[in-house]
């Protein structure tokens, strides 16, 4: 690799970042103190917040449906050729991670998730094949993952993701094609050069799928797409500052970066851009690349409706920007060779979570602080209830999550009560309603830090974390002060902390 200064300082500033906030591993053997707390899913999300867990102190349990192959989560499952589409310093899912390029492919990924599970010894702290079917408490309160030969833990951490498994549908008439048809996450051993592919589809796999078709020497190249999605540069500061709209919702102001992307990056492609659609309602691709390989002919996007499946092709149904899909158009046979379904995962379900955190209308995601369910604080489910955002799911908000939940757990003053809980997810609403999207189906990252900010500077009891909750700082001075609180909470007949 050439030397590049840019790089350099960006190593230099992992170094940093690894030094200052990465929570020391326990050495091996070290007897981990309460609250201990089960974490469902080791992939990345899991296994940062296990980390967390452990870094500071506090015991865990690892539990993953599938095997050891499956450690990383839905990056364990991706081609090999599939990486970051926004720039890895917004995806530092703990500070440990040393990344060696801006874009990583999907084995650096994994490889930072795997030397961040064995750095906090979580190998013997990992229940691999042990799927979670049931979560329920016993007389005492505490948490039983399946059945108690399984443990009892204070809190749960849900980090089952969003993407589960691959979403296929079945295409009318697809049983008479002749060629090639994939999932666009199973592509490692497909070949395609020469070849006509057609990618159906219109998101993130979609991107994915035709810069894998162009790398692979695809003759010719069609996106297959039901609707128009903004598609952003894969450029940091860009993709910062659109994910600065604290408001999290569409502002008089949106159509100035709307705007400002249809003239600058869109340009002669504006076509293609969402003609009734806010830039802040649904969560939008990240990539720089694929209008220029539009305009260099290598690849088309089409906007319309499958009609049918042919031995050589698919009928699709062309439409016009603005009109509405099932609406009129041109239908034509497009021709291809290989079919590529880049249609998506399927969601993993929460459904082994208690059936009382469900209950409307305080569903998920209508969570305190969208992962918190009112109904039992003591569960997190981190990065598995959002549905559409601008920001990253690999980051900082990981850490944040997972030491609020310990600092709930440790200090019963800060804890949340159900009422208030659902009383910050109607204010949440209610400076909402007037988004185009329900409150929390679409969010930005600054307002994520926001609700960080209110909940602890709401609650003085709160401030004494503060260090620790936003920074991994400081953990010490607060838990001996909860010490103290014991000692009053335990004469006065009050709930006592988890410390032991």
């Amino acid at each position: 690799m050439a030397f590049s200064p840019v790089f350099w300082l960006y190593s230099i500033l992992q170094w940093i970042l690894d030094k200052i906030f990465s929570p020391e591993p326990p050495p091996p053997g070290a007897r981990l103190r309460r609250p201990k707390v089960a974490v469902i899913g080791a992939g990345l999300t899991g296994v940062s917040a296990a980390s967390h867990c452990v870094g500071h102190g506090f015991d865990v349990v690892l539990f993953e449906a599938e095997g050891r192959d499956h450690l990383g989560g839905i990056w364990s499952k991706v081609n090999s050729t599939s990486g970051l589409q926004i720039h890895s310093v917004m995806y530092r899912f703990h500070p440990s991670v040393k990344y060696e390029g801006g874009y990583p492919k999907q084995n650096q990924i994994v490889s930072q998730i795997e030397k961040l599970w064995k750095r906090y010894n979580l190998e013997d702290k990992t229940r691999f094949d042990t799927k979670v079917e049931k979560v329920y408490k016993d007389p005492q309160g505490r948490w039983i993952i399946n059945n108690p030969s399984e443990g009892r833990f204070d809190g749960i951490i849900a980090a089952i993701g969003t993407c589960g498994d691959p979403k296929m549908p079945h295409l009318p008439g697809q049983e008479t094609f002749e060629g090639e048809m994939h999932h666009s996450s199973q592509l490692d051993n497909v070949e395609a050069k020469g070849k006509r592919v057609l990618i159906v589809g219109g998101g993130a796999s979609a991107v994915e799928a035709l810069e894998w078709a162009v790398g692979t020497g695809a003759n010719e190249i069609k996106v297959l797409a039901r609707s128009d999605k903004w598609i952003i540069p894969r450029n940091a500061f860009v993709d910062g500052l659109l994910a600065f709209n604290i408001f999290g919702q569409e502002t008089l102001f949106s159509w100035i970066p709307e705007q400002l992307l249809r003239i600058f990056f869109y340009r002669d492609l504006k076509d293609i851009a969402p003609a009734d659609q806010g830039l802040f309602t649904e969560t939008p691709m990240v990539n720089s690349e694929i209008f220029n390989q539009i305009r260099a002919g290598k690849a088309e996007w089409l906007r319309g409706d499958i009609q049918d499946i042919e031995k050589n092709g698919i009928w699709f149904n062309k439409r016009a920007q603005g009109v509405p899909k099932g609406g009129p158009g041109h239908t034509k046979l497009v021709e291809g060779d290989i079919i590529i379904m880049a249609t998506g995962y399927k969601r993993p379900s929460l459904s082994f979570l208690p059936d009382e955190v469900f209950e409307e209308p305080y569903g998920p995601p209508r969570w305190y602080l969208q992962v918190f369910p009112p109904e039992q604080p003591s569960i997190c489910a981190n990065n598995c209830t959002y549905v559409n955002a601008i920001g990253t799911v690999g980051s900082y908000h990981i850490g944040v999550y997972t030491r609020l939940l310990l600092m709930f757990l440790v200090d019963p003053l800060t804890t949340p009560k159900t009422w208030w809980m659902k009383r910050w997810i109607d204010m949440t609403s209610t400076l909402k309603s007037l988004a185009p999207t329900r409150a929390f189906d679409f969010f930005t990252y600054s307002e994520l830090i926001y609700w960080f900010c209110f909940v602890v500077l709401i609650n003085p009891f709160r401030w004494k974390w503060a260090l620790f909750v936003f920074y991994g700082i400081g953990s010490d001075l607060p838990a001996s002060i909860v010490e103290e609180e014991d000692k009053v909470r335990n004469g006065l007949g009050y709930q006592k902390s988890y410390l032991d």
